[in-house]
């Protein structure tokens, strides 16, 4: 097999701080694997065997609660890692995590996290600075949905959705990957009755415009206003 090209991840921030014949390193444990739109690349409880850097695409990342209901627990986008189960002390993934479009990842065995993480200081340090700032969106996310009003909550995801994997285009920031109003649901609490309803209201407003899995900011910072009880 062909070794990798260290172009992959140079600028990935993961990355940072390890020099080019530290990549090529890290590279070579690591193998390419493509995702068909709708493939699990682990599911939850599953035992971890290996850890992930999306290349291409997007993923969707759920969890299934006692009672059988999806929650959305995030999307990850190009050049996050992913799945660093051994990062956060479990042998198994907290979640599945699906391919919402054909996508690209780069794996690596988790065998060689131990060796990886101590070798290289920076990549430990950068990985866990990641997955505490994930932790720290979470429990935002918590606190919206115990304090917040459902429009709020709406407002708040798209917001993220948008400075996460938004897209400039004629009519504002499109959401650059499917999305339904299920997926909203899920990610806010809600019902998809309520997020119908209260997306519907802001396409009359001029909001948003919404279509088949796709969803546009067309004025984000009326949106904004939104999310911050001023709307």
């Amino acid at each position: 097999m062909p070794a990798l090209d260290r172009s992959l991840i140079s600028s990935v921030p993961t990355f940072h701080g390890l020099t080019p014949e530290q990549q090529d390193d890290v590279l070579a444990d690591a193998q390419s694997v493509r995702y068909a739109k709708g493939a699990d690349v682990f599911q939850q409880d599953q035992q971890a065997q290996f850890f992930f850097l999306l290349l291409h695409g997007h993923l969707r990342v759920y969890r299934l609660t006692p009672d059988g209901q999806q929650v959305v627990v995030r999307y990850i986008s190009p050049g996050e890692i992913f799945g660093v189960a051994m990062a956060l002390g479990r042998s198994t993934y907290p979640a599945t995590a699906t391919a919402v479009v054909d996508s690209v990842s780069l794996v690596w065995p988790n065998a060689v996290w131990p060796r990886l993480s101590e070798r290289y200081p920076a990549l430990l340090a950068n990985t866990l600075r990641t997955v505490g700032s994930r932790l720290q969106d979470a429990q935002t996310r918590v606190v919206e949905m115990s304090t917040e009003q459902v429009e709020r909550r709406i407002a708040h995801a798209l917001l993220r959705l948008a400075q996460q994997s938004g897209r400039k285009v004629e009519a504002g920031i499109q959401i650059d990957f499917p999305i339904s109003r299920q997926d909203v649901a899920e990610m806010t609490g809600a019902t998809l009755h309520t997020v119908s309803r209260v997306l519907s209201a802001w396409e009359e407003r001029g909001l948003v415009e919404s279509g088949w899995q796709r969803i546009t900011l067309r004025d984000a910072h009326r949106i904004f206003m939104l999310a911050e009880g001023n709307g």
